[in-house]
C-alpha cells in the first residue's frame, strides 16, 4: 500500500488554528493560582453539595418481565415482611439424638420468646432425614435495621450451644447474614481502597523516578473521585445509587484519573527535555496528549451511555457514576494539570529517587525492548496480524459457552463461618434456600376460591420431585383479601438446569392449571430463580442494541477526531477483539473450578449477569485511552513527512513507555478488586485487569502496528466530506536546541 504515497492526496494537512485544549492550557499555565484555587473550590463544592443533599440509595433491581409483575403484585398487598432467623440444631458427630435435640430446641425457644426483639417463635421442625431440628424466629420491627438488633438472638443461641456441647446450635437468617457479611464486605472495600493508593504511587514512582511527579496524578485522581462521589450523591435523587457505586467510582476514577495525568505529564516532560519553555511544553502537551485525553473521555462517556438502554437501576446507577467520574477527570486534566505543571516547572522532577530515576529515564526513551517486540509486525505484518488475531479468537472461543447468573449469598466463600452454617441449613431444609413466589391479585369476592386453588397447588408441589418437601408451602393473604402469595421451596440453586425446569413447569403448567377457573385473577411467578432467568433474558435481549449504540457512536467520535474512516474502523475492530478475548478468559477462569483456590472463590458455574455488558462498555471506553494516544503519535510522525511503516514504528516505540505505565496502574488497581470477597466484584476486577493487560500488550504492540502497516496509506485516507482545516500544534524547537535547559 505504501506505493500510493505518490498519487494519494496527503490526508493530514498542516495545522493553522489552535485547539480549545491549547487555549485552556495556555490560560491555566499563565494564571496557575487561579486555576488551582478554582479546582479546589470546585471539588469542595461538589463534596459539600453532595453531603448536604445526601445519597438516595436503592437495592439492586434485577427484576424484569414476569418476576417484576410478581413483585408489583406482592407490593400491592402491603405484607409485613419481617426478618426471619433460623436456629439449626444438629449433631457434631454421629447421628442426632432427637430427645436431647428437642430439649435444646425447647431451651432456645423459651429464651427467644423472652426477647423484645422477637415477635414470635415457631415450633421446632424435624428435617426429613432426621439429621437436624429447625426453630424459626420472627423478629419484631423493620427488616431494614434487623441486622443492628439481632445480637440478643445470637447471644441466646451461643448460650444454648455452650449448654449442649454434643450438638451444633447455630443461627442463620436475614439479619445474621447481613450482620456477618456487611462487615466483611465493607472491610474488604476499605482494604482495597487503602492498598490501591500506595500501589499506584509506587508504580508512578517507578515510572517517573521523582516523588512530586508521581504524586501529581494520584492527587488529581483522588480529587476527581471525591468530586464525582459528591456529584453522584446529587444525581442519585434522579437515578438512585446502588451499594457498589462508590467502589466502581473509585475503581474507574483512579484508573482514568491517573492515566490522563500520566499521558499529559509524560508529554510535557518530553517536550521540556527538548528545550521548550514551561508554557510551550504545556501547550504542546495540551495539543497532543490533552486532545487525546478529551477524545478518550468522550469515548468512555459515549460507551457508558449504552448502559441506559438496558432497563434496571443497577445499570443506570453504574453508568451515571462512571460518566461523572470520567468527566471530572478529563476536566481536571485539561484545566488544573497545566497550571500545576507550569507552577512546578523543574521542581516536578524532585525529589529524585537515585536508582529509580535512572530506570525511569531509560523507560522514557525507546530502549531495546519495545523495538524487539515490534520487529515481527514491522518485518512481516500480514503473518503477524494473522497469527495474533487467530490466537485472540481462540482465547475468545470459550465465551460462546458463557452462562449468565446473578450472584446471591450462596456464592460467597465458605471460609466465612456463617456460610458453612448456611450450607448445613440448606442441606437439611431445602425450603430455606431458593423459592418461587406465586403472586395472585383477584377481586375480594373470589378470595375463597383463590385460597383453595393455591392450597391445592401447594399440596401438588409436595408430590413433585422438582420442589422442596421438608415443609409445607407458606400461603399469605393481604388484609383486604385481594392479594395472595404462595412460597414454594426449591432444592436447587438459581441458574441450574433443574431450577430452570422447575420454573418452566410451574409457570407453564402448574400455575395456569391451578388458576384456570379464575378468569379475573392476575398472577405471576417470581422469586430469586425467576428473577435470575428473567433478568438474564432481558440483558441478552438488550445487549445487541447496547453494543450497536456503543459501536456507532464511538465510530462517530473517532471519525470526528481523525477524519479517517479506516483508522476509526480499525479501532472498532481491535477493541471488539480485545473485549471478546477478555470474555473468553473470564469464562475460562470463573465458569469452571480450576482457578478457585488460586483466586479464592467458589464457582457458581456462570458469569454475573450484568458483567458482560458493563465490561464491554468500560473496556471499549478505556481502550480508547491507549488507542487514541498511540495513533495520535503515529499521526504526528506521518504529518512530519515520515513514511507509514516508519511512522507506525516510531509512534509505537515512543508511546510504549507511557502506555505500559498507564496499563500497569490500571491492572494493579483492578487486580486489587479481584481480591474482594463477593464474586461479582472479583469477576469485575479480574476481567478488567486481564482485558487491559491484553489490550496494552498484544493489541497495541502487535495487532495494531501489524494492521496499520498492512493497510499502509489507506490508514490516512479522508473522504472529501470529512476534510477540514486542522488545528494548530505549537511548533517544536530546532534539533540544535534540544538540550537547552535540560538537567
Amino acid at each position: 500500500m505504501e506505493r500510493r504515497t505518490t498519487t494519494m492526496e496527503h490526508p493530514i494537512p498542516r495545522a493553522k488554528r489552535p485547539m480549545v485544549t491549547v487555549r485552556i492550557a495556555r490560560w491555566s499555565a499563565t494564571h496557575p493560582w487561579r486555576a488551582i484555587v478554582g479546582w479546589v473550590l470546585f471539588v469542595a463544592v461538589c463534596v459539600a453539595v453532595g453531603g448536604a443533599a445526601g445519597t438516595r440509595t436503592a437495592d439492586a433491581d434485577f427484576s424484569s418481565g414476569e418476576s417484576r409483575r410478581a413483585a408489583e403484585i406482592v407490593d400491592s398487598g402491603r405484607f409485613s415482611d419481617p426478618a426471619m432467623e433460623n436456629i439449626l440444631i444438629s449433631a457434631r458427630s454421629d447421628a442426632l439424638d432427637e430427645t436431647i435435640a428437642r430439649r435444646a430446641a425447647a431451651d432456645i425457644t423459651a429464651r427467644l420468646k423472652a426477647l423484645p426483639a422477637v415477635a414470635q417463635v415457631q415450633s421446632a421442625v424435624l428435617a426429613p432425614n432426621g439429621a437436624a431440628l429447625l426453630v424459626q424466629a420472627e423478629m419484631a420491627g423493620s427488616v431494614d435495621d434487623a441486622g443492628e438488633r439481632v445480637q440478643p438472638l445470637l447471644d441466646a443461641t451461643a448460650t444454648v450451644a455452650k449448654s449442649y456441647p454434643g450438638l451444633r446450635v447455630e443461627e442463620v437468617g436475614d439479619a445474621t447474614m447481613d450482620k456477618a457479611l456487611n462487615g466483611r464486605i465493607q472491610g474488604d472495600f476499605h482494604k482495597a481502597e487503602l492498598i490501591s493508593l500506595p500501589v499506584t504511587l509506587v508504580i508512578l514512582l517507578v515510572a517517573f523516578g521523582a516523588l512530586v511527579a508521581a504524586g501529581v496524578p494520584v492527587l488529581l485522581a483522588l480529587s476527581s473521585v471525591g468530586a464525582a462521589i459528591g456529584l453522584c450523591a446529587l444525581a442519585s435523587h434522579l437515578v438512585p445509587a446502588t451499594d457498589v457505586l462508590d467502589s466502581v467510582i473509585l475503581l474507574i476514577g483512579m484508573a482514568v484519573g491517573v492515566d490522563y495525568s500520566l499521558f499529559y505529564l509524560r508529554r510535557e516532560r518530553e517536550e521540556r527535555a527538548k528545550g521548550h519553555s514551561g508554557v510551550d511544553a504545556v501547550e504542546i502537551a495540551a495539543a497532543t496528549s490533552g486532545h487525546a485525553v478529551v477524545v478518550s473521555g468522550l469515548a468512555v462517556t459515549v460507551s457508558m451511555c449504552g448502559l441506559f438502554i438496558v432497563d434496571g437501576s443497577t445499570f443506570h446507577s453504574l453508568a451515571t457514576g462512571a460518566i461523572l467520574v470520567v468527566a471530572v477527570a478529563v476536566l481536571g486534566s485539561v484545566t488544573v494539570l497545566p497550571a500545576l505543571l507550569s507552577r512546578l516547572g523543574r521542581r516536578l522532577d524532585r525529589p529524585r529517587v537515585p536508582l529509580v530515576w535512572r530506570l525511569a529515564a531509560r523507560q522514557e526513551g525507546e530502549g531495546r525492548f519495545w523495538p524487539a517486540v515490534l520487529r515481527p509486525a514491522v518485518r512481516r505484518p500480514k503473518a503477524t496480524l494473522a497469527l495474533a488475531v487467530t490466537g485472540l479468537l481462540a482465547l475468545a472461543a470459550p465465551a460462546l459457552g458463557m452462562t449468565l447468573k446473578l450472584t446471591d449469598d450462596a456464592d460467597l466463600p465458605r471460609s466465612i463461618p456463617i456460610m458453612q452454617s448456611y450450607d448445613r441449613l440448606a442441606h437439611a431444609f431445602p425450603s430455606t434456600g431458593s423459592s418461587f413466589q406465586i403472586a395472585v391479585r383477584t377481586p375480594a369476592g373470589e378470595s375463597a376460591r383463590v385460597r383453595q386453588a393455591l392450597t391445592a397447588l401447594g399440596e401438588r408441589t409436595q408430590r413433585d420431585p422438582l420442589f422442596a418437601h421438608d415443609r409445607q408451602p407458606r400461603l399469605r393473604t393481604s388484609a383486604d383479601r385481594t392479594v395472595f402469595v404462595l412460597d414454594v421451596g426449591v432444592p436447587y440453586t438459581a441458574g441450574s438446569d433443574k431450577a430452570t425446569r422447575a420454573l418452566e413447569d410451574i409457570r407453564q403448567r402448574l400455575v395456569p392449571a391451578a388458576l384456570s377457573g379464575l378468569p379475573d385473577a392476575q398472577y405471576a411467578v417470581g422469586g430469586w430463580i425467576a428473577m435470575n432467568a428473567d433478568f438474564s433474558s432481558a440483558v441478552a435481549d438488550a445487549m445487541p442494541w447496547a453494543i450497536a449504540f456503543v459501536l456507532v457512536f464511538t465510530l462517530a467520535v473517532l471519525l470526528a477526531t481523525f477524519r479517517a474512516p479506516v483508522i476509526a474502523l480499525t479501532a472498532i475492530a481491535l477493541n471488539s477483539l480485545s473485549a471478546a478475548a477478555s470474555y473468553g478468559l473470564l469464562t475460562l477462569v470463573f465458569q469452571h473450578h480450576w482457578a478457585e483456590t488460586l483466586l479464592g472463590f467458589r464457582s457458581n458455574g456462570g458469569i454475573v449477569t450484568w458483567l458482560p455488558l458493563f465490561l464491554f462498555v468500560v473496556l471499549f471506553g478505556l481502550s480508547m485511552d491507549y488507542h487514541v494516544f498511540v495513533v495520535s503519535r503515529i499521526e504526528e510522525a506521518v504529518r512530519d513527512g515520515m513514511p507509514n511503516r516508519q511512522a507506525v514504528a516510531r509512534g509505537i516505540t515512543t508511546s510504549a513507555g507511557t502506555v505500559t505505565s498507564a496499563a500497569v496502574v490500571m491492572v494493579a488497581v483492578f487486580s486489587i478488586f479481584g481480591t474482594l470477597t463477593t464474586l461479582d466484584m472479583k469477576q469485575l476486577g479480574v476481567g478488567l485487569a486481564a482485558a487491559i493487560l491484553l489490550d496494552a500488550t498484544i493489541i497495541r504492540a502487535v495487532v495494531l502496528p501489524a494492521a496499520m502497516i498492512t493497510l499502509g496509506e489507506w490508514n490516512w485516507w479522508t473522504p472529501r466530506p470529512l476534510r477540514r482545516e486542522q488545528h494548530a500544534v505549537p511548533e517544536r524547537l530546532p534539533a540544535a536546541t534540544a538540550n537547552v535547559g535540560s538537567d
